[in-house]
């Protein structure tokens, strides 16, 4: 299942076509896959997500074309040389990468190369190496090493930025480790500040709807507008920022807690962003 698959079945149980989502999930992947419904959908390219959690599983053994279990192998390592790769050298190669690193991205990412997703590209037969990214991985934890006859499955837990591909985690730890590695399993547990636990699943879409009014401050530090500026900003005409201005982007709400704007400070007057007319 795809991320427009998920918006496919939220726009039948919902009843409407205005229905996008916030950060791609892989088809092999599950988990948190945030969505907006209706006026919301505004709301989305604004969201500060940009820190994310996963639990996934990494082969050592082998390289796919992908990296991840549904390519084809590229390359098997002998059983000597993964025998001879401790649970420590393990930790270490995987607390190297945490940091501001430099990540070359997978090579089957939605990025675009001359205007063309670099997944086709590679699905076509074409090579892809696509540039480094620096990225920011705040932790890499290792829950369980497990091995058999065939490989070294490595569990590990993972916060980091926006852009960071966890399959060229399980590349890079392969490649450190000299025996080739992709990924088995990937589950998105956190983005930004929804968390799994609070999710709900495919067939209970509309269970999980929440208003904007909850959802904003959760996303973007509030500014209370008093009624005259409430009216202001409910329709978008030019006002004075109320405060101290700081940077940022703000949720403006009225004294009842409402949504009515996105805005930033623009010198000591008000940027909106997005206005959300209300009744």
């Amino acid at each position: 299942m795809t991320s427009h698959d998920v918006v496919s079945r939220a726009r039948r149980q919902l009843g409407t076509r205005r229905v996008g989502h916030a950060g791609t999930l892989d088809p092999m992947a599950t988990g948190v896959l945030v969505l907006g419904v209706d006026r919301a959908t505004r709301l989305l390219g604004h969201l500060a997500l940009h820190d994310k959690s996963y639990d996934a599983t990494i082969r050592l053994g082998a390289s796919t074309v992908t990296d991840d279990v549904e390519g084809d192998v590229l390359t098997v390592a002998s059983a000597a040389a993964r025998q001879a790769i401790s649970d420590h050298q393990v930790q270490a190669a995987l607390h190297a990468m945490t940091g501001t690193i430099r990540q070359r991205p997978s090579s089957v990412s939605a990025i675009k190369v001359a205007g063309r997703r670099a997944y086709d590209r590679v699905r076509a037969g074409e090579e892809v190496k696509l540039p480094e990214r620096e990225v920011e991985i705040t932790e890499i934890l290792i829950s369980k090493i497990s091995r058999d006859a065939d490989g070294i499955d490595v569990h590990v837990s993972v916060t980091c930025s926006t852009g960071t591909y966890i399959r060229a985690i399980a590349r890079d730890l392969g490649q450190a480790l000299q025996v080739g590695g992709h990924l088995t399993s990937l589950r998105r547990t956190r983005v930004g500040p929804f968390q799994i636990q609070e999710s709900v699943g495919i067939d209970d879409i509309a269970a999980g709807v929440s208003s904007m009014d909850v959802v904003a401050p959760r996303c973007f530090p509030v500014v209370v507008l008093d009624h005259g500026q409430a009216d202001d900003a409910r329709h978008g005409r030019p006002q004075i920022w109320p405060g101290s201005p700081a940077p940022g982007t703000y949720a403006l709400v009225d004294v009842a807690g409402r949504l009515l704007a996105l805005g930033q400070p623009d010198g000591s007057k008000v940027k909106y962003l997005a206005v959300f007319a209300t009744d």
